[in-house]
């Protein structure tokens, strides 16, 4: 599944997550393919999962 960086950065400032948001900035790319880049946004602790229930985009 591929998720927009901006969305996923705006999910984490919106639970006040703003040092992951900054650093989600630096290291994602545009384009985020959830299975490309899994042990990134592991490290990243983040679980793609997780945002799309608290996004209301459509994505992939």
């Amino acid at each position: 599944m591929e998720i927009e960086r901006q969305e996923i950065v705006d999910q984490l400032r919106g639970r006040n997550e703003d040092d992951v948001a900054d650093r989600a900035e630096r290291e994602l790319p545009e384009l985020v393919d959830t299975d490309e880049h899994a042990d990134l946004l592991h490290e990243l602790g983040i679980n793609p999962t997780d945002l799309l229930g608290g996004v209301g985009g459509t994505f992939g």
